[in-house]
């Protein structure tokens, strides 16, 4: 009995010290971490309950850890004298290790200096700003995402619609003052700019954001981004809507920092924000289905839990801090204590990386990567999803774990359709004729080529008229535009200097005196460091204008310029295989090379035709200068138009000053052109060098005579001049190309300059030319002088023999013996005889074979006897 209490006694001593002795193997190390929250707004709220509930549902699912988050949560109550006392009692009586928080980037500014400097961990679930970035204050960690980000995506929204122009208004703090450098770098990209920057103050009234948006109002743009807390930004949209800023034609987009809180918002303020468009990140939904937190409370529920798991990971077994050496009259900072477990803490705290309510939760470079957000619309009291955005494949509708492997671009179609204020469908263009009712200021010139452009103000009504080509263009384009765009003539009078006085007026247009400046203006590349241009109109590109000359000179031995001296052999050569084709062949050897030579003969004789016939028949026009190099060559005189920048061009490509000669009208270019550069008038030049738009003036009016030749030197062509970033600038240049690819840009040349299919030297060097006896006369006179030869030389011989014939029969007043008259009966007989059954040529053929010559007259028959080398000439 004694031994068995013994043995109960020992096993109840040993049960007694393993459970002592595990007690203090598992005993917790409290990690004391600070919270600095803004308990009065819907932020503080959301995240002080989601806090809560991450530490209990954290070491639910952790029971083995040895370690135990210690929270001391402090209101800073918007206050930021109050947060930084807060701050200042955390790190002194309760030495804590790390502090989330706190929400107001003015507050954050101050505690993230103090973490720094005494080694303790800063997280911020709120605070966006680039400025307090991990690489100028290694530790501040920001446990959301960056403002870069989301600009990106609004910058992809408003190059999907094509907005030119975008306002952003900003709570004017580190806050939002920190997304405008972004906004604007990320927008260069975009061919959109900002014209106007709208910052709000904090603490503004409402009648003094009424002051603003009236403002607003004033200008064009109807595209606002607004990115500021959801307290000024709920004032902001309620006075919007009162003064008939949320109807339609306008755009609104809120950054994350409001659209994520429009569910905790006044119903009357979602209402007020109906049509705006929103960025956000995506939701996830918590632990606990009957609670809905925000993008916030889901932020700091998973710091909470990154925050745990380093100090487990960091084996702080104790709390050490260190007082450093306080100098002589400092105040209560300097005898702070700074965290020596800090760096550990710290290094734990970036290396945590886990699958959060939040998405992928990873601080490794001082900061959360939001890898995708939706674009969201408001809708009465509701929003819906649109679309979404990724860095990697830009605006789509449907999210990235639904997306297959297409890239989708920018376009309408990759969002759904939006529901904009009023209730309107239509796609807003983004701007807007001010409620000024001011018309839209169009620059003309005045004194410059009357075709193109001129311009005159009435004395007694002040109203200006204006025509041209680039007038008809210009008005044709406002026609087409999708909207009304009222608009009035300014005249801009243009001195002697044509080029410099185009650079003034373009220059206008940078000075706002002119919205738009309308004429025959050169892109160049000078103009658009200060001005934006519009598509080009005309055909663009510098060409020269010379005279044209006959490139075949058709005289009176032109039959001969289609054969070389070779070729005339060869042609002697196919007259005696023509004479041989009728000729028995007995050998097939030589019938087959009778064959090929024939051939031969044949595509000669066509060849020879055709090109004769080409040369009689069609006009063959050529320049008498080729291109500007043989100009250079000659040394030959250009001309150009007094003021223009052309004659910077001719000296680029190194033609002397002296031989650059200036005129001021096309009949100028015309009177010298007509007595080339080498009449040895001073005033006279080889070719005229000008824009391409110019020279077909100038050939409209002296169509015969001269050519185009060239391009020979690029340039953009002749446009409108807007102001930078001019939000019309898209629309007009769609409707100029709409213009030029139909048959409207060729009635109205047509009108100003003429019908060019007229003019036969515009486009082509050949034309259709008519024979005359000139071109026939050197063969008329060979014939002439063969037949005139012959016909001697027969006579000759004919009186010759019928004289020693005459002699033998000592009768010489008889011209021919009767028996002679018999056997020329004969053969006249013969002759008739043989041309009824064989026909003639075969008949005359077969007495030339036998080495006679016979000639048929009317009533008698003459016969001579020539040698067989005579008969085959």
């Amino acid at each position: 009995m004694q031994t068995g209490v013994k043995i109960v006694v020992f096993l109840f001593w040993a049960f007694s010290s393993t459970i002592a002795q595990n007690a203090i193997e598992y005993k917790e190390e409290e990690f004391h971490v600070g919270v600095i929250l803004d308990m009065g707004t819907a932020v503080g709220k959301v995240a002080h309950t989601s806090i809560l509930i991450a530490v209990e549902d954290f070491y639910a699912v952790h029971l083995n850890y040895t370690t135990r988050l210690v929270l001391h949560i402090r209101d800073s109550m918007s206050d930021d004298v109050q947060a930084a006392s807060a701050v200042l009692d955390l790190l002194e009586n309760y030495n804590v290790q790390a502090i989330i928080g706190p929400q107001k980037s003015s507050q954050a500014v101050f505690i993230s200096a103090l973490g720094n400097k005494y080694q303790v961990p800063i997280i911020s679930f709120t605070e966006t700003s680039k400025s307090l970035s991990s690489r100028c204050l290694p530790y501040f960690v920001q446990a959301i995402a960056c403002d870069s980000a989301q600009v990106s995506s609004i910058a992809s929204i408003i190059k999907t619609y094509g907005w030119r122009e975008v306002v952003p208004i900003y709570v004017d703090n580190d806050y939002g003052r920190g997304i405008i450098l972004d906004f604007v770098s990320v927008l260069e990209g975009t061919d959109a700019h900002i014209p106007y920057r709208s910052a709000i103050d904090e603490l503004a009234t409402g009648e003094q954001i009424t002051k603003e948006l009236y403002k607003l109002m004033t200008m064009q743009t109807r595209v606002f981004v607004v990115h500021m807390s959801a307290s000024l930004g709920s004032l902001l949209f309620t006075k919007a809507k009162e003064i008939g800023m949320m109807s339609k034609g306008f755009v609104w987009i809120i950054t994350d920092g409001l659209a994520n809180l429009i569910d905790s918002l006044n119903p009357s303020v979602g209402e007020a924000m109906n049509g705006a468009l929103g960025i956000e990140v995506p939701e996830r939904s918590s632990n606990d289905p009957t609670l809905k937190l925000s993008i916030f409370g889901l932020w700091s529920y998973d710091t909470i839990w990154a925050v745990a798991q380093a100090a487990e990971k960091a084996k702080v077994t104790e709390t050490k801090f260190q007082r450093l050496p306080a100098p002589k009259n400092s105040t209560c900072l300097g005898t702070l204590k700074y965290s020596r477990n800090g760096p550990a803490v710290l290094k734990a705290i970036l290396q945590i990386k886990f699958e959060g309510l939040s998405g992928y939760f990873d601080l490794s470079d001082g900061g959360l990567h939001a890898s995708m957000f939706q674009i969201i619309n408001v809708v009465g009291k509701a929003q819906r999803v649109i679309g979404f955005w990724t860095a990697q494949n830009g605006i789509s509708y449907i999210s990235d774990q639904r997306r297959t492997n297409k890239t989708y671009v920018s376009t309408t179609h990759n969002l759904n359709i939006v529901i904009w204020p009023r209730e309107s469908i239509e796609v807003p263009r983004g701007w807007e004729i001010p409620t000024n009712g001011k018309k839209l200021q169009v620059g003309v010139v005045s004194g410059g080529r009357s075709k193109y452009i001129d311009a005159s103000e009435d004395s007694h009504t002040g109203v200006v008229k204006a025509s041209g080509l680039a007038i008809d263009i210009f008005e044709e384009a406002v026609k087409r535009l999708p909207y009304a765009l009222p608009y009035e003539y300014i005249v801009f009078n243009t001195t002697e200097n044509v080029s410099s006085s185009y650079d003034d007026f373009v220059y206008q247009v940078y000075l706002k005196k002119y919205d738009i400046a309308v004429g025959d203006i050169t892109i160049r590349y000078n103009r658009s460091l200060y001005v934006d241009f519009t598509l080009p109109y005309p055909e663009s590109g510098i060409a020269m204008v010379v005279p044209v000359k006959e490139s075949i000179n058709k005289n009176a031995w032109i039959f001969l310029k289609p054969l070389t001296p070779d070729m005339c052999h060869v042609l002697q050569l196919g007259v005696v295989m023509d004479y041989e084709e009728k000729v028995k062949v007995k050998r097939v050897i030589s019938l087959i090379v009778l064959v090929i030579w024939l051939f031969f003969i044949l595509v000669l004789k066509s060849c020879y035709t055709a090109s004769l016939t080409s040369m009689l028949t069609v006009q063959q026009l050529q320049p008498t200068v080729t291109n500007v190099n043989e100009l250079l060559k000659t040394g030959q005189s250009v001309g150009y138009g007094r003021g223009s920048y052309i004659k910077g061009v001719l000296e680029d490509l190194g033609f002397d000053k002296s031989k650059i000669k200036p005129y001021d009208t096309l009949e100028d270019f015309h009177s010298a052109l007509s007595k080339g550069s080498k009449s040895g008038d001073s005033g006279d030049s080889a070719a005229f060098v000008s824009e391409i738009p110019y020279i077909k003036l100038f050939l409209a009016e002296h169509c015969k005579g001269y050519t185009m030749v060239g391009p020979i030197y690029k340039t953009a062509g002749f446009g409108y001049a807007l102001q930078k970033g001019s939000p019309i600038i898209g629309g007009i240049s769609q409707a100029i190309l709409n213009i030029t690819g139909g048959d409207t840009i060729i009635q109205i040349e047509k009108k100003w300059i003429g019908d060019q299919n007229n003019c036969q030297n515009v486009g082509t060097l050949s034309g259709t030319g008519s024979l005359s006896f000139d071109s026939f006369a050197g063969l008329i006179i060979a014939t002439g002088v063969a037949s005139t030869t012959s016909l001697m030389v027969a006579l000759i011989i004919y009186f010759c023999e019928n004289k020693q014939v005459g002699s033998e029969n000592g009768d010489s007043g008889q011209i021919m013996p009767q028996e002679e008259n018999k056997n020329s009966g004969d053969e006249e007989k013969q002759c008739q005889e043989a041309a009824g059954a064989r026909g003639m040529n075969e008949q005359i053929n077969k007495v030339m074979h036998n080495g006679s010559l016979v000639i048929c007259t009317g009533e008698r028959i003459r016969r001579s006897w020539v040698s067989s080398s005579s008969a085959r000439f």
